[in-house]
């Protein structure tokens, strides 16, 4: 499935969320070789979640980024467009209020958030212009965004290598771990079609926020953006 069908069929892309649901955390793990968990601490520590605070974890999934707010004391909500990842969190995360929401149209009110975060998932919002303006819409002014997604990575050699692996060893690998690994083969597209670290900052800026910036992880393969309203 290309970032075209993408924009045709969103509800076909939500259904191939919840075909992976059950084993998401898991294989996202094996792909990434266990680098996924050390993202998500950096996301943890740029939104820089204070006790009472309200944080808005889009492209929650199964809450596994959504628990560490809680952790800390912020209340946290849990957002996905896939009712079955959101199934599968509230199983094993009863606590955490997950809620089902597209990001171009979210149930909230304005100025709801102290902070919106969405991990890995900015990239597979039908209108990710709109998805930036509507987290805009439900932050509170001098609020945060922080932006975690796959980039380009820095060293064009190793770039070139990259490039390779999503597009050929990424689906193998997912055929070997994954619940749906079709799903896979059209993330690998997702991301290669992804604009690099400059080209998402102007996007976050052109929606509105102010002083956007990013910082390289894992040597470009993946960039934090960060904002405020």
């Amino acid at each position: 499935m290309t970032r075209a069908d993408l924009a045709k069929n969103p509800t076909e892309v939500a259904a191939m969320f919840d075909d992976v649901a059950r084993r998401y955390d898991i294989t996202n793990d094996i792909l990434s070789l266990g680098q996924d968990r050390r993202w998500r601490r950096d996301v943890l520590n740029a939104v820089d979640a204070k006790p009472g605070e309200v944080i808005l974890d889009l492209a929650a999934g199964t809450g596994t980024s959504s628990q560490p707010f809680a952790d800390r004391g912020a209340t946290v909500i849990p957002c996905d467009f896939s009712v079955g990842m959101l199934q599968v969190g509230k199983k094993a995360r009863p606590h955490l209020p997950f809620t089902a929401g597209d990001a171009t149209r979210l149930p909230f009110p304005d100025d709801t958030f102290d902070a919106v975060t969405i991990s890995f998932g900015l990239r597979n919002v039908v209108d990710p212009d709109a998805g930036l303006r509507e987290m805009l819409r439900v932050t509170k002014p001098g609020g945060r965004l922080v932006v975690c997604e796959f980039s380009s990575p820095t060293f064009a050699p190793f770039r070139t290598v990259y490039i390779e692996y999503l597009m050929k060893a990424l689906p193998s690998v997912a055929r070997a771990v994954s619940s749906s690994p079709d799903a896979y083969v059209y993330l690998a597209e997702s991301i290669r079609a992804w604009p690099d670290q400059a080209g998402l900052a102007a996007r976050i800026s052109s929606a509105g926020w102010t002083r956007a910036k990013w910082r390289n992880l894992s040597g470009g393969i993946v960039a934090l953006h960060h904002a405020t309203a």
